[in-house]
């Protein structure tokens, strides 16, 4: 153990647990944490592939201080926020052995170097919201319009599935290890 990281000294030390030691044996919070993380980071990175592709194909006509851009801008930036977490920290769980404390602690650790980026793409986020505010309301409030959510349900069906896949998956895992 001459050359490992810290993390996967820890690992080594630690108890054979199968699941990191924080969830204190309860299978069920590694179940949810499990396929929480795993549906949010498949959710998140299609939003920002939609988000990007809108992007894209609109790049021609929509102005940089435009609220669809703004509105855009800010859902690729929570997106990736939250796909890079949620990214590092499913890989983490999924790639937990205790056998392999090498290769448990590299993920560990992987998942620290991700955190600082996803942070800065909330953060990102946030200032767009937050700059665009007054001129967001101000446009909002002069010119309203229903928007007719009930009528967009179906789109997440494809998301529902994900969960489901997910939390089947988890199970599966946290049950088999």
């Amino acid at each position: 153990m001459d050359n490992t990281s810290l993390a996967a000294q820890a690992v080594a030390k630690g108890p054979p647990t199968l699941a990191p030691p924080s969830f204190d044996g309860h299978g069920w919070l590694v179940v949810i944490n499990l396929a929480g993380m795993t549906f949010a980071c498949i959710v998140a990175c299609m939003f920002a592939y939609d988000a990007l592709a809108a992007m894209r194909r609109n790049r021609g006509r929509d102005l940089p201080n435009h609220p669809v851009t703004i509105w855009r801008r800010a859902g690729l930036c929570f997106a990736s926020g939250i796909g890079i977490r949620t990214f590092f920290a499913a890989v983490a769980l999924w790639n937990w052995d205790p056998r392999d404390p090498a290769g448990t602690g590299w993920f560990l650790t992987l998942q620290r170097f991700g955190d600082p980026v996803a942070l800065g793409f909330g953060v990102a986020g946030l200032t767009l919201l937050y700059l665009s505010a007054p001129g967001m309301v101000a446009h909002l409030r002069r010119k309203p319009f229903p928007i007719a959510m009930w009528a967009s349900l179906p789109m997440l069906r494809r998301p529902a599935a994900i969960a489901l896949l997910s939390l089947i998956a988890a199970v599966g895992v946290v049950s088999t290890r």
